[in-house]
């Protein structure tokens, strides 16, 4: 079984490695995983061999607090989280204060600042040591956490980040008292050379000094982190606390948690939906934005599902409760995010290696480092000074934080704007994709059936669409119900309809106004001797388009044609442009025949279609693409499309899709909007691009950092780091790649503005993106190109492309590492290479 716990007492990534190692050694515990951001674990085990009690008590022996995570214990989060910045604003006034007298006695003589009589002069040494320690020692007091967590966890042989605070600090502190103790010697015996030279070594206000400033850099660092996971606090906060319940004819309020399926609740404009339902009575709009993205509202009504936490916008309605509690769909986002949050991608691999064994390693350095410069004649102080800096310099934090921080943005982001994904390897894994398959039919058109086309003969449209409605409305199939619905729109009235008749897969007939009328294929039509020559190209051009034609006679007349078919939805063809902008292979998946799918590819661009496919060969198309090396999206809805879901890299559900095809997708999108997979892939690339810059920052930081704090710099450049400033610097490291990943808020996603395009009865939407985006034109090549990193390289690879004759366009993308070229004339693949190069980048391949 798999269970969430929640963690306390962890303050770098050495503990959650502690952690992980401690729990994972546990018999029948098949995997473990630490959230540091978090402050959770989730473990998978056999629950025969062990159990929860087991799990926690494992972590406390490691030296840390857990408990087995649940409702309450996600409100209590939030609390601590709030008592935990408190408590740290008053350590670091506290601290503050003390550390600003401390540097005015230790350093204010140096800066010809005035000190009092009592402390100046050799003669008072002992004062002026006995003043530091004693207005450093509050700073130890309100700072010991340091010292309590990091003695325990080296007694534990698990020494973390607050192992090296305590070790650094404590050896500072250590260190000034020795030299209190040399002073009182020296001026006892009238040594005053050893009084002067200790003097000046106490080292207090470093120790100070490091503590305070790792309090400051922590408590920006726990602000930042707060923030990232805002996504999920706003989906929490989004629940309402009560709701409004027809109990035997009389309204009552409850707490939400007590509504039961089949409850019948009443929603008034301007509150809350608290459970998901089924209206029963009354009409209105709901604002679904907050789960949805979608800021228009929705019209319901009397059957139509409402989702918790979206707001009644206008009208009173009555629903039926259908899913409470944690099954909710609320509670299953909230959920889906926190998983994806807390689970690892495998980019993190190599990092969680690294910082589990980062602390000892960093104490080995730091104690060889000190022994060295004993070795080579250096005085006892230069050395222990090198040896602390070593210890508060080195961050294991940075290294740790780099991939977390970054994928609970990511995923928080991506929840906010309609986008789930339900693990941080399928976050990262998006951003390798290649190839894109769309299955057809409520993918990327609506999946539905709907009039496109009204073409009378000899007769009004009007009265087209009257006999229409009369033959249709007693027919059950879905074309007949485009028809209908069409035909309410347009108020079409209702003539009396006598002797109905369906004959299966041909059509129907029935007497209206006393005339014999016809509807179905044209077969039918023919059969009872009608010429329909005066349709037939119509006909023929609305199915050439991937339409329907139904065919109309009345008293053996040719009367009409109405066309119908499943139009695309209004993102789609932008949706496709942005795909292919991206650098990626679009191929259309359907099982209608080759002619419906062409004209469907037809209208949005897509060079690859595969058409006439049963369900069960859908799983082997994609698997074709994987074998020819691709790395492979699948975006579907139905139950037939689950087993290609699974089977592709990355599976997208469509939200209005199946339960099973949302179960077996690694990424759902709430609006069912096809733009919001583009999204998910650029949300993706830019993701794993921020987490490659946590890594080089914290890998370079402590690259750098620990050789020039050991003073491998000192016999060439005279470069030696103090302890004070080493201490900063690793504040500084962890605020850092924090502060970058929430750069990642700063994401804005794709959206289509909606224009009716001219001529389709029905308003069919199409959709332009609104970005200054040139069209894709129909002579371009399109160049991966390597090293890309930000805007500026874009525009050097744009401004040298556009300068060669024949390239009437360049857009480049360094996020998509691609630049497609419109071309008016042919360019040979020598020279757009030879081009690239010369800006300074690697050319890959041109397709």
């Amino acid at each position: 079984m798999k269970q969430q716990f929640q963690v306390t007492g962890m303050s770098c990534a050495a503990c959650s490695a502690h952690v992980e190692k401690a729990v994972g050694a546990l018999p029948g515990v098949d995997n473990v995983q630490v959230n540091l951001m978090a402050g959770s674990m989730a473990v998978n085990y056999a629950d025969n061999q062990l159990d929860a009690q087991q799990i926690i008590q494992a972590v406390v022996d490691a030296g840390y607090g857990a408990s087995v995570k649940g409702e309450k214990a996600k409100t209590d989060t939030s609390a601590d989280d709030q008592k935990e910045l408190k408590t740290m604003q008053n350590r670091i006034v506290t601290s503050f204060v003390f550390l600003t007298l401390l540097m005015y006695v230790s350093m204010g003589s140096m800066m010809g600042l005035p000190l009092p009589s009592f402390l100046s002069g050799i003669e008072n040494a002992a004062n002026f040591a006995l003043t530091q320690f004693l207005l450093t020692l509050p700073i130890i007091i309100v700072n010991r956490k340091y010292y309590i967590n990091g003695f325990r966890t080296l007694m534990h042989r698990a020494p973390t980040m607050d192992a090296l605070i305590a070790v650094g600090s404590g050896a500072a502190l250590v260190y000034g008292v020795f030299a209190m103790y040399q002073i009182g010697w020296g001026l006892g015996h009238q040594d005053m050379e050893r009084v002067h030279q200790y003097t000046h070594d106490l080292y207090f206000e470093s120790a100070a000094m490091i503590l305070t400033l790792v309090t400051l850099g922590k408590y920006f660092e726990t602000r930042a982190k707060r923030k990232t996971s805002e996504a999920i606090s706003k989906l929490m906060d989004l629940r309402p606390e009560t709701a409004n319940v027809l109990w035997q004819g009389q309204e009552v309020q409850i707490p939400v948690d007590e509504v039961q399926v089949g409850d019948l609740v009443v929603v008034r404009p301007g509150q809350s939906i608290p459970v998901d339902g089924v209206i029963t009575e009354g009409q209105t709009a709901l604002d679904e934005s907050a789960l949805t993205g979608e800021s228009i509202p929705v019209e319901k009504g009397a059957g139509d599902t409402v989702i918790a936490a979206t707001i009644n916008k206008t009208g009173f309605i009555t629903f039926r409760a259908s899913r409470v509690g944690e099954e909710t769909t609320l509670s299953q986002i909230i959920h889906l995010v926190e998983e994806a949050s807390a689970s690892k991608a495998p980019i993190a691999k190599l990092a969680d290696r690294v910082a589990g064994v980062f602390v000892p390693v960093v104490l080995l350095i730091a104690l060889v480092t000190t022994i060295v410069w004993l070795a080579v004649g250096e005085t006892f102080t230069f050395a222990l000074s090198c040896g602390i800096a070593v210890l508060v310099i080195s961050c294991p934090c940075a290294l740790g934080l780099a991939t977390p921080v970054a994928i609970m943005v990511g995923t928080g982001v991506g929840a906010e704007n309609g986008v789930l994904f339900q693990s941080a390897e399928a976050l990262e894994e998006l951003h390798h994709v290649n190839a894109v398959i769309l299955d057809k039919t409520g993918t990327v058109t609506e999946g539905h059936p709907v009039v496109t086309d009204v073409q009378a003969y000899g007769i009004s449209e009007q009265q087209l669409l009257e006999i229409a409605y009369g033959l249709e409305q007693a027919s059950e199939h879905p074309l007949a119900e485009a028809i209908v619905t069409y035909a309410k729109e347009q108020s079409t009235k209702t003539l009396a309809v006598q002797d109905f008749e369906a004959q299966v897969g041909s059509g129907v007939s029935a007497v209206i106004d006393g005339k014999h009328c016809l509807a179905g294929k044209a077969t039918m039509l023919e059969a009872q001797g009608i010429a329909l020559e005066a349709g037939t190209a119509f006909g023929e051009q609305l199915a050439e388009q991937g339409k329907t034609p139904l065919y109309f006679g009345q008293n053996g007349k040719f009367i009409g044609i109405i066309g119908v078919a499943d139009v695309l939805k209004p993102s789609s063809k932008e949706a496709v442009a942005q795909l292919k902008h991206l650098g990626i292979d679009v191929t259309l998946l359907t099982g209608d025949h080759r002619k419906t799918a062409q004209a469907i590819c037809n209208q949005l661009g897509i060079e690859h279609v595969v058409a006439e496919v049963l369900p069960q060969d859908k799983e082997r198309e994609v698997r074709k693409l994987q074998e020819a090396g691709k790395k492979v999206v699948m975006v579907g809805d139905g139950i037939n499309d689950a087993p290609a879901l699974a089977r592709a890299d990355v599976g997208i559900a469509i939200g209005a899709g199946t339960d099973v095809a949302i179960s077996a997708a690694d990424v759902v999108l709430m609006k069912s909007d096809l733009m919001d997979a583009v999204n998910a892939i650029r949300l993706s690339r830019m993701t794993i691009r921020n987490i490659k810059q946590n890594l080089f920052w914290a890998f370079l930081y402590n690259c750098i950092g620990i050789p020039l704090a050991a003073g491998v710099f000192w016999a060439a450049f005279h470069l030696k780091l103090n302890p004070m400033f080493g201490a900063a610097a690793m504040s500084l490291s962890s605020v850092c790649v924090v502060s970058n990943a929430l750069r990642l808020r700063l994401f804005r996603p794709l959206t289509a503005a909606k224009q009716t395009v001219a001529g389709c009865p029905t308003g069919c939407k199409q959709t332009t993106i609104e970005a200054n985006r040139k069209e894709v034109k129909t002579m371009e090549k399109t160049i991966v190109i390597e090293g890309m990193m930000c805007g500026h390289c874009s525009k050097h690879v744009h401004d040298a492309l556009v300068k060669l004759d024949g390239v009437q366009e360049a857009t480049v993308s360094h996020e998509a590492g691609t630049a497609i070229c419109a071309l008016t004339a042919e360019v040979s693949d020598e020279v757009l290479t030879n081009t690239v190069k010369e800006a300074g980048y690697q050319v890959v391949e041109i397709r």
